[in-house]
């Protein structure tokens, strides 16, 4: 069983910045990889991006370049650093693993990007 946690998430104004949290119940390092979603209002879930247990990063192509996905493996926490935000990245944000047989997602946390 692995809970995570989405923490982070807030109104903010077109071009600013906000960075989420996803804080893990066990060691991350023991994990393939950890990924951030989001679903925006009557959209289907998405990946945002994904980090491998080698540190290999990888971004949708809407986020690329603005969003930065990094860990804290002492701190058990994955981070999605999201600059310039645009109305469009206004969803709710999950962080995602798997472990053995077991697909665990967070709760999820708000963003919303408006002026």
């Amino acid at each position: 069983q692995v809970q995570l946690v989405e923490s982070g998430g807030d109104l903010v104004q077109p071009g600013g910045s906000l960075r989420l949290s996803c804080a893990a119940s066990l060691s991350i390092s023991t994990l393939y990889f950890m990924a951030w979603y989001r679903q925006g209002p009557g959209q289907e879930r998405e990946v945002v991006g994904s980090i491998s247990r080698d540190g290999t990063v990888t971004y949708s192509h809407s986020v690329k370049g603005r969003f930065s996905i990094s860990r804290d493996n002492a701190k058990n926490t994955l981070y999605l650093q999201m600059n310039s935000l645009e109305p469009d990245d206004t969803a709710v944000y999950f962080c995602r693993t798997r472990l053995g047989d077991g697909d665990y997602w967070g709760q999820g946390t708000q963003v919303t990007v408006s002026s």
